[in-house]
């Protein structure tokens, strides 16, 4: 599966606040390092830290899309923007 390939932030044990400064670091990161996909690992338990990289990836410009693993529903896979 290609998401095996793609760049993985692992966000298990962290706290929502820190969620927004990590998921944007990381997708700014695999832009300019011109990745075409990454994942993002939240857990699928309670469905915060799903909710909240959901919040922030809408408000991140580097993003083309994003959506839950069919697969695996504790990830999210992301498609960056190509850079210019």
């Amino acid at each position: 599966m290609f998401t095996d390939k793609a760049p993985h932030l692992d966000l298990h044990g962290e706290i929502v606040s820190m969620v927004e400064v990590l998921v944007n670091d990381f997708i700014k990161d695999n832009y300019l390092q011109k990745k075409d996909f990454v994942v993002i690992i939240h857990g699928k338990s309670t469905n915060i830290l799903t909710k909240e990289v959901a919040r922030v990836l809408k408000k991140n410009v580097l993003v083309k899309s994003f959506k839950i693993n069919n697969w695996n529903l504790g990830e999210t896979i992301v498609e960056l923007n190509k850079l210019d």
